[in-house]
Parts: C-alpha cells; structure tokens; sequence
C-alpha cells in the first residue's frame, strides 16, 4: 500500500515539473488555486473578480485524506499562484506542493504565523495542529498571508487589494468579538464541546470552551473502544446535554458514544452538524467563511445553553 502511494505521488510530481507555469489565463486574469473552501474565500474577499480563483477542495471534503486527481493536476499545472495551508493538514499533497515550489508560487498561508501561537500535537513532537481557523484572531494572520502574495504577484492591483483587506480583516476582528459573546451565553458548567475529532483546539483556546474530539487532530486516526468508553464517561460526569458530529467526517464514533451514554442512564443528543475542514457549499452563507463560523457558533450555543 504504501510502496503504491510513493509511485503514485511520484508520477503526480514528474507531470507537475515537466510542465511550464501558465502566467495568466485567456481572459488576462491571474490564475489562484487554493486547497480548502475557507483559504478559496480569503483570496475571493481580496481579489474578487479580478483572478480567477478555484478551490479544489468543496463542501464535505476531508483535507487530511484528500488526494490529487488528475483534473487537479492541470489546475496547479496552469496556476499562478497555489495557496495551501500547511502544517500538515493537506498530508497526501505536501510533496506536490513541495516539488511544484520549485518551478511557480506556492505558499503555506500558516508559514508567517509565529510557531508559538501554534498548538502542539502531543503525539508528534515538532508537529502543530493545523485547524488554525477555527481562532478567528488566527486566521486574520493567514488571510494578512494571503494579502501579502496577492499584492507581490499582481502589483498593479495593490490599490485594489489593499482595500478590499482592509475591508474583510475589519469584518474578521468584528467576527472575534461576536464569538466571544456568543460563547458567554453557555451556562460555564455545560461550556464543553464533543466533536468528531480534534479539530477545535484552537477555538476551545481562543473562546474559553473545553474542547474533547473523538479522533485525535487528523482523521488518519481511528478511535478505539477505549477512546469511545472515556469520552462517554466524561459525558456522564459533566452532564453534558450535546454533542455534534462535523460534515466532513464520518458520524458512526460520535453514534456509538450517544449510545454508550444513553445505556448509563444519560440522555444526550446530537445538538447538530458542524463545519470543520470544510464548509458548507460556496454560493450559500455557510460557503463563506464568516458564515461558517456564525452558523457553527449558534448550532453550538442553541444545543448547550
């Protein structure tokens, strides 16, 4: 399996490198593609119309299992500009990106965040939790990433990006806030989030929420009959009233740990569907960012005060 994965990335990294950058598409506009539906937007509330801008990854797409196909190939083969995350969180891409580095811009939109506001996986020294999103705070400094290149690749159109940022980054610190408020509805003994998987570290921190994810930060992992035992015991201590599964992973650990609680006598219930690695679809509010984030906090709030 793993020998097959090698020469599969392999092929997908000689096709990239023999290719030439493409400088601009028919219409005369830049070419921008990004990874995920949250980084598609940051470049979309910047540049507007004024790129063309694709996402590869759409709504209910996992990130962490996510693998180039060849329609993917030809939109990185003729882009201008690649944004991806980073910090792992697109693992079977990271090579590609790597080596597609070499020949056009590719940029992490994590690479100029300050290591120590990154949180650090327990398991894997050296490595971070990738979901940096999820602190509205954070993420500003990525969209600022995003700014930054935008305005080195297209210098002609500085003017143009630097107010549409300013816009955007202002509509970001007015989100932070509201989070914050909203967040303090939640009685403090039933502020504690159960997702899918660990994918909330960042929002726990930044919202004074406790956060407990099933699988572990990437969904690579599987949880185990003992994971699902002491989450379901937490739940019955604390009293928790809800938890959530997340629209890009799947729903079956978080069933059996309703399950588990529902057999000791505690009746919880699945307070709602989040947007985790992936948002909802791109022509409705949940398909932007700031939707995201809104409809995820109020699915939160509704199921725990």
């Amino acid at each position: 399996m793993k020998k097959n994965i090698h020469i599969y990335t392999l092929a997908l990294v000689i096709l990239l490198l023999s290719c030439q950058p493409n400088q601009k598409a028919r219409n005369g506009k830049l070419k921008v593609v990004t990874t995920t539906g949250m980084i598609y937007d940051a470049v979309k509330n910047i540049a507007g119309d004024s790129i063309e801008a694709i996402a590869l990854m759409g709504p209910g797409v996992d990130p962490h299992l996510y693998k180039a196909t060849q329609g993917d190939l030809k939109k990185l083969q003729n882009a201008d500009l690649v944004f991806y995350n980073g910090l792992h969180l697109e693992g079977k891409m990271g090579e590609i990106f790597e080596k597609l580095g070499r020949i056009k811009s590719v940029k992490a939109v994590s690479e100029d965040i300050t290591i120590a506001k990154f949180r650090a996986s327990e398991l894997y020294p050296g490595t971070y939790d990738p979901h940096i999103w999820f602190d509205v705070s954070l993420w500003k400094e990525a969209v600022q990433n995003v700014h930054k290149n935008l305005v080195l690749l297209d210098e002609a159109n500085t003017a143009y990006y630097n107010k549409n940022a300013d816009k955007y980054l202002k509509s970001l610190d007015s989100l932070h806030q509201a989070v914050h408020e909203s967040i303090q509805q939640i009685p403090k003994e039933q502020r504690m989030l159960i997702t899918a998987h660990d994918a909330f570290g960042y929002f726990g921190e930044a919202y004074n929420i406790q956060v407990n994810g099933l699988q572990g930060i990437s969904t690579l992992s599987e949880p185990g009959l003992k994971d699902v035992a002491d989450l379901v015991n937490l739940i019955v201590e604390n009293k928790i009233k809800a938890v959530f599964i997340e629209t890009s992973v799947s729903k079956k650990a978080i069933n059996a740990v309703v399950e588990g609680c529902n057999q000791q006598g505690h009746d919880v219930v699945i307070g709602g569907s989040l947007y985790s690695d992936a948002m909802g679809p791109f022509e409705q509010f949940e398909g932007t960012y700031i939707g995201m984030v809104h409809t995820n906090v109020q699915t939160i709030v509704n199921a725990l005060k």
